[in-house]
């Protein structure tokens, strides 16, 4: 792939300028930080260059000034709210980050239970938190938030919260997913700061929309397109515009919020610190990219991938027909449409002259192969050994897992774990390609061409079991899927 955005750049110009913000106040600063630490892969998708774990590598730069508070909603507790692209409830993401930043060597101070009601299952994991060692907070439901603005800065409002004990300039505060209360929890910290006389400030960070972009640019299309179940949408920041005189981007949510933001910094600070949202963020992503073109082609494609996700989530009754319609928008906005994906229509092609479904994938020098199903492998199995074989350069006729070798695992699942389909899925195909690396040298050849998929964009004809869509995730490989279901049934 085309590099697209200067990591290395990023990483130090983000970290000086979150130092700067810090300055600006009592070397005291919540910073509401949105979007994935660990892992954010739409990043790197739509900014090619930029690493999964950059917010992290720059977090560690400021470790030494910088604790975290985990925030979740006792709502999302009481109803087991999962994190879509890891399949776990909130909760469990709370320890799962927890031990993610202790094992990079962050300070995290602090747990914070947000809109409790006395919901008990909060309750209970608010035991089980303080059992591990962990210091747990209680922010309460406040009536008519967020417009009850004199009720809401008062001793019966923010004032009824507890409050959290830090002891660092860089306070961080994230969650496990959006809707958690992270802006309320940081806005109830500066109430309880400045009544202990401490001037603390509050800033945001969120990669997306990246506001020195256009408003259509595709980088910022394909964050809409990513948000589209929460029907955010991006728009020039009036506030900006009307103080400064110059156009800048941010979404819908930040937008309309922000005059009440305004009205509680006012209340609690006397004057607000910030004349727009825009002024409140700290990214200094748009600064970072070095090859606008390869970001937009990244983006364009992101879009597209969108579209077909929630085709496929609309058969299976996880999203609505407007979520579709509005990605379908976003597409023509940006200009593109599926003709875009070059690897839908080689594989609708093959799945034409074969009359089975099939696979295609694009390699970075834009050669494309395809797999069919067959009497062994599924089609995207078959797929994955035709482009391995074709990246080690060894002939497509070669048998680089025997069929004597497949048969046992075919034996297994049907006469012994009782599965209807004998067909191998792409993990057991790797599974007997790494069985057979041990005596074959073609075989460990082939096996050593993953980490070369990375990038590689895929399409299939049929939808994917959620065994082979992890695989071809952990590989790092752009897949879409028809949303159609091989079999016909109904129930998958």
């Amino acid at each position: 792939m085309k590099i697209g955005f200067d990591n290395e750049k990023y990483l130090t110009m983000q970290s000086e300028h979150i130092r700067q913000r810090i300055d600006q106040f009592d070397h005291k600063l919540y910073l509401e930080f949105g979007g994935k630490l660990f892992d954010d892969f739409h990043a790197s998708r739509v900014l090619p260059g930029f690493a999964p774990d950059s917010k992290l590598r720059m977090l560690k730069q400021l470790s030494d000034q910088a604790e975290i508070i985990i925030v979740i909603s006792a709502r999302d507790i009481e109803k087991n709210k999962i994190r879509g692209d890891l399949g776990i409830t909130y909760d469990s993401d709370v320890l799962r980050l927890m031990d993610s930043f202790r094992e990079n060597e962050l300070y995290v101070s602090s747990v914070c239970i947000t809109q409790y009601s006395g919901q008990e299952s909060a309750a209970l994991f608010k035991n089980r938190l303080e059992t591990l060692g962990i210091k747990v907070y209680q922010h309460y439901h406040i009536p008519g938030y967020p417009a009850n603005i004199p009720l809401i800065v008062s001793d019966d409002g923010y004032g009824k919260n507890d409050y959290i004990e830090t002891t660092r300039p860089l306070v961080i505060v994230t969650a496990p997913g959006p809707g958690s209360g992270k802006m309320a929890t940081c806005l109830s910290q500066l109430y309880h700061e400045h009544k202990r006389g401490i001037h603390a400030g509050y800033a945001k960070f969120e990669t997306f929309p990246i506001w020195n972009l256009p408003l259509r640019h595709p980088v910022n299309l394909a964050y809409e397109a990513a948000t589209a179940d929460l029907n955010d949408i991006n728009m020039i920041d009036p506030f900006h515009l009307e103080a400064y005189g110059k156009t800048t981007v941010n979404y819908n949510r930040d937008v309309e919020i922000f005059p009440v933001l305004n009205t509680i910094f006012e209340k609690i600070y006397g004057k607000s610190p910030y004349k727009s949202p825009t002024d409140m963020g700290v990214n200094m992503a748009g600064n970072c990219i070095c090859d606008d073109e390869a970001c937009r082609d990244a983006s364009c494609q992101e879009i597209i991938r969108r579209y077909y996700d929630s085709l496929d989530s609309l058969l299976k009754g996880e999203c609505t027909e407007t979520e579709t319609q509005k990605l379908e928008l976003l597409m023509n906005q940006a200009g593109v449409s599926t003709a875009d994906r070059h690897v839908v229509a080689a594989a609708m092609k093959r799945a034409e002259e074969t009359g089975v479904p099939a696979a295609a994938m694009e390699l970075p020098d834009g050669r494309i192969l395809t797999g069919k199903t067959g009497n062994l492998l599924g089609a995207s199995a078959a797929l994955l050994l035709n482009v391995l074989k074709e990246l080690a350069g060894l002939d497509h006729g070669l048998k680089i897992i025997s069929p004597e070798s497949i048969e046992p695992i075919q034996k297994l699942k049907i006469e012994y774990l009782r599965s209807k389909n004998p067909r191998l899925h792409t993990d057991e195909v790797l599974i007997a390609l790494s069985a057979s690396a041990a005596n074959r040298e073609d075989a460990r050849l082939a096996l050593g061409q993953l980490p070369k998929l990375a990038g590689c964009q895929a399409h299939t004809t049929v939808m994917l079991s959620n065994v082979d869509i992890k695989i071809f995730k952990r590989l790092g490989v752009h897949l879409t899927c028809e949303p159609v279901y091989e079999n016909g049934h109904m129930y998958h």
